[in-house]
């Protein structure tokens, strides 16, 4: 049995079309040029440096305003080190949470980690504002991104213990021997308001009782007043 056209037609479009396939998977390797790992961590660097410059570019503006200098020379410049100090810090930091098992660090190893990005972000910073600059940039920046990082982890550590609680609990400032404010549960609500009902119908009782004696005394001076009107003194 011989194949026919159509046959033959198949088997060379399936020969042909796992080749380019792989080419174009090549290709696509080629222009990317870079794994994704590296891109995950470039891409949010370049967002914050874009901040950090926009940031820099308003201060400088503001500071060349009050210097009576060029504000456009002043906003160039401090974008330029802000974008730098803010590119560096991030994907420094990126680099190495990523070298050292991004899932497994511990609160202790980002503090390090933020240490050491400030430093080479401070150290880049430096540079730029001339040699002299790079040793205390680098350890100013270090010494800040520990500490930024260290209050952020107090904060997520005091974050994740806030969400394992009851929704009523959530508010625990309150509860704060310094706030003048107390948060009630429905238990104790309903105490209270027992409480004060007892004591309302406590001074309840004791109007009633006032009336009643009020009431006792009307009819004894009516009873001492009745036998002068019922049998009146004659006129002489």
């Amino acid at each position: 049995m011989q194949p026919n056209a159509c046959s033959i037609k198949k088997i060379k479009d399936d020969m042909t079309a796992t080749p380019q396939s792989g080419e174009d998977s090549e290709g696509h390797r080629k222009r990317n040029g870079l794994p994704p790992e590296v891109i995950e961590i470039i891409w949010p660097a370049l967002q914050v440096g874009g901040l950090s410059g926009l940031s820099g570019l308003t201060l400088g503006a503001f500071a060349g305003v009050m210097r009576s200098s060029p504000p456009a020379l002043f906003a160039m410049a401090a974008g330029i080190q802000w974008f730098t100090l803010g590119t560096t810090i991030w994907a420094s930091r990126g680099f190495v949470l990523h070298a050292w098992g991004k899932e497994k660090v511990t609160p202790r190893e980002k503090i390090s980690a933020s240490a050491i990005a400030g430093a080479i972000g401070g150290t880049a910073g430096g540079l730029l504002r001339g040699r002299k600059n790079v040793i205390p940039g680098a350890t100013m920046v270090a010494l800040f991104g520990a500490t930024g990082q260290y209050l952020y982890n107090v904060a997520d550590a005091r974050k994740t213990t806030l969400a394992g609680k009851p929704e009523s609990a959530k508010n625990s400032w309150l509860d704060s021997k310094w706030s003048p404010m107390k948060v009630l549960s429905d238990q104790d609500y309903e105490n209270m308001l027992r409480e004060k009902l007892l004591r309302v119908n406590a001074e309840i009782a004791l109007v009633d009782d006032n009336i009643e004696a009020l009431r006792a005394q009307e009819q004894k001076q009516k009873a001492k007043g009745r036998p002068d009107v019922e049998n009146p003194r004659p006129a002489k």
